[in-house]
């Protein structure tokens, strides 16, 4: 309940960030494989934010 009102931190935000970038990259391997690149590449620069952070 004490998180409800919590906000998230930068690094919380990227992460989510980048699981979603993946999930969308792996559902859309089937069918567009251009774009599934693209969505992989968008998840390796949040990843990049990421480490920047610490």
């Amino acid at each position: 309940m004490l998180k409800l009102f919590k906000k998230k931190s930068e690094k919380e935000k990227l992460y989510t960030q980048y699981t979603k970038l993946l999930k969308e990259a792996h559902n859309l391997s089937t069918t567009n494989r251009k774009l599934s690149d693209q969505r992989t590449y968008e998840a390796e620069e949040v990843m990049r934010r990421l480490e920047k952070l610490g």
